[in-house]
């Protein structure tokens, strides 16, 4: 049973956002925490409708998986308008935090290779579960306190076998894959392409499409068949190694 036993739960100081969810260090039975308290605007079916959707979706398959590199989920609660997800406490943030602290291109190949062990160990994870992410990008992606990655949010996320004719993009402009973006049948494939983009981040340490808005890059992915550039200092460093 996953509902959190709020009598247990203290919750502290925020530390992220989103457009409807808010994220806030905690402790629950004296461990260290994350809360995503999602706030369900009752004033607006369509978007009620589909964050109750996104957050059945998320505790339902988080409560499920059980990996190193995918982040851990303790305990769920329901109070209408307010629902929340308690997760492990990620300490260092998450990937994309990393990396704008970060030089152009300075992070060593080992680095580079660790990191995205983590991620790819994650990604097939889910997949060996029949899981797609569908939303795979640096800032889904959280680092603790040994620098191990873990992959995370999973609102968007579905059973292959229930979304492989779905169509629709549910990710994010830079990071999705062009059969999303076009709105056409897609597979685990599309985290595939996700992780690609993930991968350029870690060898660059910058944003990928930068210069673009996320809909002109979504547009030259997907009608140009445009992909963020490998400068020559990527492949000499890479060939280095």
């Amino acid at each position: 049973e996953w509902t959190a036993d709020l009598s247990q739960l203290f919750i502290g100081n925020k530390f992220a956002s989103g457009a409807h969810s808010r994220i806030y260090r905690g402790i629950y039975k004296q461990r260290a925490v994350a809360v995503k308290m999602v706030r369900i605007p009752t004033h607006k079916e369509e978007t009620r409708a589909k964050l109750e959707q996104q957050f059945k979706s998320e505790v339902r398959l988080l409560s499920r998986l059980y990996h190193l590199n995918i982040v851990q989920f303790i305990a769920a609660c329901k109070k209408p308008p307010v629902y929340c997800i308690i997760m492990e406490y990620m300490s260092q943030g998450t990937l994309r935090m990393y990396l704008n602290k970060k030089e152009p291109y300075s992070l060593s190949i080992e680095t580079i290779l660790r990191l995205a062990l983590d991620i790819s160990r994650g990604m097939v994870y889910l997949h060996s579960q029949g899981v797609i992410h569908r939303d795979l990008k640096s800032s889904n992606l959280l680092l603790n306190d040994e620098m191990r990655v873990k992959v995370a949010d999973f609102g968007t996320s579905c059973l292959e076998t229930q979304c492989r004719e779905a169509k629709g993009n549910m990710g994010t402009y830079r990071w999705m894959a062009p059969e999303m973006t076009k709105e056409k049948p897609y597979t685990r494939k599309v985290d595939v392409y996700s992780f690609g983009i993930v991968l350029w981040e870690l060898t660059t340490a910058l944003l990928p499409f930068q210069g673009m808005t996320p809909v002109q890059a979504a547009f030259a992915v997907a009608e140009k068949n445009e992909r963020p550039p490998c400068q020559p200092v990527v492949n000499q460093h890479l060939h280095t190694s």
